[in-house]
């Protein structure tokens, strides 16, 4: 027995170990509650977040092991791992949700513990009594707290019993469409609906008069009984334009908690956030104060250990309600880490052995100021609708001690239709508001993708919005300056133009030299790739697409040092199949030469007669059988892909899936089901 106490790190653990010791099946050291010493973890996740736990992992010397689904066998997480092991086929339900597997898993890697990231099982209650019960240490709060702040309606009177402010609303029992509708007409329309298990825009409804509520009840359930498997919902008052605040708050197994400051993530589409900046614009200290003790206080009213998030709406007066609190660690955390100079996985990897809190609340001090940018594949010019497909090419700032890259994959990778669209964070750091924002925009111009439609371009424009710039941020940011943040097409100028015509010559000229090294006659000039023959004057053509027009002009990733009409520059050319990709600081640009018509019928389903879907994704179900007659309007199928869903083809809403309804007047070309 002493041999097993001296492995403590701590005189408090040899205690604690000394008066209840306990032991797992796979004989690693715990002591009561749970804690003990952490030497191997699990992560219950993919992609970015994966990867993050694992770099503070290594640091610390402790070992990692990842899950991966079929889609993600040879993805960056699983190479980054000391150890993976598959878990089930691409669909999160078989596989990354699946409790049973990561268990297995877990017991059979002799994990210490197990860290849930964010999504999946992060915020299971479920998830973490059965690590409890399996002796391996859950990196998360209590399953009590989970829950208490997983159910919206107890969460309210929580905070409402703790002094935490909260809007006006209805969380009772009474679930009857007459009591809700009365409710609501007491409160005041706009109205919020919401289900109490709801999170990141499920589930959610406004209703602005009497005459729809009732209908947007009804539509808020249906969601809620998809999403969550319980349609109780709630009723408050629905606050018209607020900034969405919130506090990352921190506690230990020893009473205390801190706050780390807030966030400012205001500016979302469906509900979830696209940039998140630390600390919170023209918020003055006093009302950061007031911020911070509010969300500890709804930290210790739970009895909170780790990371947590706790959320507010603010109006236009600096006055704040809690909204909800996220017991895992946030998507945005980065930004409160570069302001406070922490590590916050380190804090809860440490923390979940049993230590205390790093630093105390005055301890903690903020500097400068941070931006996240979420980077997504996906067509803001589309309603934002998800993508998928290679990274055929991928080039990011160089990362620095102000400059982060939170990603999960590399050029070449596959962003898959299975899950989250996000390809990654781009987090920047400076002295103040201002410079950190000059820095977010100078290294997008630097984030460089080709393969699949993404959101940079939105977010230069989004970041260099006057509104945005003076820190004039609401939830309704987006639709309030919709038409300067979405302008109309630009056609590339003639200097774009000409740079592309330089790229083609001197990828012929590669081509060219490539032949001329594996040839028999290396001096032969009909092994030229530019068409060129002897005796005859060169006057070379060429024709270049830029979206339906045509431009004449006379005449892998590498940079063109060119000078046109006497401007030296040097872009960045990706040159793909028959289309040159440029990319500078003053933007990007993409400039095709036409495929002949001989070869334009050849691809496409387009040009065949067929219907094409607006997004990558899977067919969930089909509603017709072969000739069956259909009108226009009529659903055909149902196409799924993560994190939001459509009704129709015009009607966009938020749920944890995106919804496609694919409708007749999409191949009104035919009338009649066919086998095709």
């Amino acid at each position: 027995m002493a041999a097993v106490i001296l492995s403590f790190p701590t005189l408090q653990s040899l205690r604690i170990f000394a008066q209840n010791p306990s032991w797992t099946k796979r004989g690693v050291r715990l002591v009561s509650g749970g804690v003990g010493r952490i030497e191997k973890v699990l992560i219950a996740n993919r992609g970015e977040i994966a990867c993050r736990v694992m770099r503070t992992a290594k640091k610390m010397g402790i070992r990692s092991v990842a899950v991966y689904s079929d889609a993600d066998r040879d993805s960056m997480h699983v190479a980054m791992a000391d150890e993976a092991y598959h878990i089930g086929p691409p669909p999160s339900q078989q596989s990354y949700l699946s409790m049973e597997k990561v268990l297995e898993v877990a017991k059979t890697s002799g994990s210490h513990a197990v860290h849930p990231g964010y999504g999946f099982l992060s915020e299971s209650t479920e998830f973490a009594e059965a690590c409890k019960q399996e002796g391996i240490i859950f990196i998360g709060p209590p399953s009590t707290a989970i829950r208490d702040m997983g159910i919206k309606s107890t969460s309210k009177h929580i905070m409402s019993a703790a002094g935490v402010p909260i809007i006006g609303g209805y969380h009772g029992e009474d679930q009857s469409d007459e009591r809700l509708q009365a409710e609501a007409a007491q409160i005041g329309y706009p109205v919020m609906i919401k289900a109490v298990r709801g999170g990141g825009g499920k589930g959610m409804r406004i209703a602005r008069s009497d005459s729809v509520f009732l209908e947007q009840l009804e539509s808020a359930r249906r969601e809620a009984r998809k999403s969550f498997n319980d349609d109780v919902m709630l009723v408050e008052k629905f606050v018209e334009d607020p900034r969405h605040v919130e506090v990352q708050v921190f506690g230990d197994m020893h009473g205390n908690a801190v706050y780390l400051f807030e966030r400012d993530c205001s500016v979302q589409r469906r509900h979830q956030k696209i940039i998140e900046e630390a600390p919170g614009p023209d918020i003055s200290p006093e009302v950061r104060r007031k911020l911070g003790e509010a969300a500890v206080k709804a930290a210790k009213a739970v009895n909170y250990v780790g990371a947590g998030t706790v959320e507010f709406i603010m109006d236009a007066q600096h006055n704040f309600y809690f909204m909800e609190m996220n017991t895992r660690l946030q998507v945005e955390h980065p930004v409160s880490e570069m302001i406070t100079g922490t590590d916050l996985v380190e804090w809860q990897l440490r923390v979940a052995a049993g230590e205390r809190l790093p630093l105390l609340q005055d301890d903690i001090v903020l500097r400068g100021h941070s931006f996240e940018a979420r980077i997504y594949a996906e067509d803001p010019n589309n309603d934002f609708l998800p993508g998928a497909g290679p990274l055929l090419h991928l080039s990011t700032p160089s990362p620095d001690q102000h400059t982060r890259i939170e990603t999960g994959v590399r050029e070449g990778d596959e962003v898959s239709a299975h899950y989250d669209p996000m390809i990654a964070k781009l987090v920047v750091w400076g002295e103040d508001r201002s410079a950190a924002l000059k820095k977010l925009r100078y290294c997008l111009r630097q984030y460089n993708i080709v393969g699949l439609n993404t959101n940079i371009d939105f977010l230069l424009s989004l970041s260099g919005h006057p509104e945005f710039e003076a820190g004039n941020v609401t939830t309704s940011f987006i639709p309030q300056h919709y038409a300067d943040l979405f302008p109309a097409p630009i056609t590339p100028s003639g200097e774009t133009v000409c740079q592309a015509v330089l790229g083609l010559l001197l990828q012929e000229r590669k081509h060219t030299q490539a032949f001329m090294q594996t040839s028999t006659d290396p001096f032969s000039p009909f092994g030229a790739s530019s068409g060129w023959r002897s005796n005859i004057g060169f006057n070379r053509n060429m024709t270049l697409q830029l979206g339906d027009e045509k431009v004449e002009t006379e005449g892998g990733a590498s940079f063109l040092r060119c000078s046109v009409n006497g401007v030296k520059s040097r872009p960045k050319l990706v040159i793909l199949d028959n289309t040159v990709h440029l990319f500078s600081m003053e933007g990007s640009a993409q400039v095709s030469a036409p495929v002949p018509k001989y070869l334009a019928g050849v691809s496409g389903a387009g040009s065949q007669g067929a219907a094409v879907a607006p997004m990558t994704g899977t067919i969930e179900k089909v509603m017709v059988k072969a000739g069956d007659t259909v009108a226009v309007g009529d659903p055909l199928m149902v196409m799924i892909a993560m994190k939001m869903e459509v009704r129709d083809s015009l009607w966009l809403r938020p749920s944890h899936t995106h919804l496609y309804v694919v409708s007749a007047h999409l191949c009104s070309f035919c009338r009649r089901v066919t086998d095709d």
